[in-house]
């Protein structure tokens, strides 16, 4: 079984401020922001959603296939995924622009203040889910706009089970957009945030969004998550981490979780629970790839985490 991943390549500028950021913004003084951070520590890691997930199925022993458009300086990137084994028959490279850029502040509360540049992956619409062969499950995670669209036609089109992930391109959409992503998908995931914001141009309550999908599935950061099914709600505890380093890509490795559960058909409460300690062990490290870890390593932290085994 393969899942094609639908998303970004990215190269991330990770930064982390040494104070919080409410510290330094006057709310009555939002219309006139003006404030600059200090960052001693800086670093430049491999990111973007599909490849965070990507990586992320690789080390639960997944064939992942990412699809998106990169620059010309996607060298490094290439190398990387291929000592890692990853799959690039599905990432096009578009020689006059750059591979998409997010340079990403951090504070001591783990609050983050991001600027994207989405050089190359403005032409991910030149990728066709369609062209793909041998998929079984798909994502459809943020994206140009226009690829977002077209990939959750193509999806829908050749009857291939996916997961609607609007995460930071929900400004993209109207509301019957979104009402036409949630129908065409058998899965949506935001975190609790995003919820609200997709109910309110939706216009559709959680419980609404939930009867259109086999699960709709909201991240709750550390009180961890919920699944629901239209029938029920599933209430998933979070994983614990050994120690916090950085919550970066915490959300895509979550759903890589996720997608390797769903492929499988395991039940939900234990699809949630894979994906929590996905995240939790992605907190442990720098960066967003990484972490090494063995499925039977990763079966082995579920047990001791969850008191039962996975397989």
């Amino acid at each position: 079984m393969s899942a094609l991943i639908c998303g970004s390549l990215a190269y991330d500028t990770i930064m982390v401020f040494q104070d919080q950021f409410k510290n330094h913004i006057l709310p009555d003084k939002v219309h006139i922001l003006n404030v600059a951070f200090l960052v001693p520590r800086m670093r430049k890691e491999f990111g973007g959603v599909a490849g965070n997930i990507a990586y992320n199925l690789k080390l639960l022993g997944e064939d992942p296939v990412p699809m998106a458009t990169v620059g010309q300086d996607f060298a490094p990137y290439h190398e990387h995924f291929v000592r890692c084994g990853i799959r690039l028959d599905q990432v096009k490279v578009i020689d006059d622009l750059y591979t998409a850029q997010a340079f990403i502040t951090t504070d001591l509360d783990d609050n983050q203040i991001t600027a994207f540049h989405p050089g190359a992956m403005m032409r991910s619409y030149e990728n066709h889910v369609r062209d793909v062969e041998g998929v079984t499950f798909g994502i459809v995670g943020p994206d140009g706009r226009e690829a977002m669209l077209q990939n959750a036609d193509e999806f829908a089109e050749r009857g291939t089970p996916f997961i609607f992930d609007p995460g930071q391109a929900m400004p993209l959409f109207s509301g019957d957009e979104f009402r036409a992503f949630i129908d065409k998908a058998q899965y949506v995931t935001v975190n609790d945030y995003e919820s609200q914001l997709l109910q309110r141009n939706t216009g559709w309550s959680e419980a609404q969004i939930a009867d259109r999908v086999k699960a709709y599935i909201v991240t709750r950061g550390p009180k961890g998550s919920l699944i629901h099914t239209g029938k029920e709600t599933i209430e998933i505890p979070p994983a614990h981490e050994r120690r916090v380093s950085d919550p970066t890509g915490c959300g895509d490795a979550y759903r890589a979780g996720l997608i390797y559960g769903l492929m499988r058909d395991m039940d939900y409460a234990t699809v949630g629970r894979m994906a929590s300690l996905m995240g939790a062990l992605k907190v442990e490290h720098p960066g967003t790839q990484n972490q090494r870890f063995t499925y039977e390593e990763f079966a082995d932290q579920f047990r001791q985490q969850f008191g039962y085994a996975l397989d």
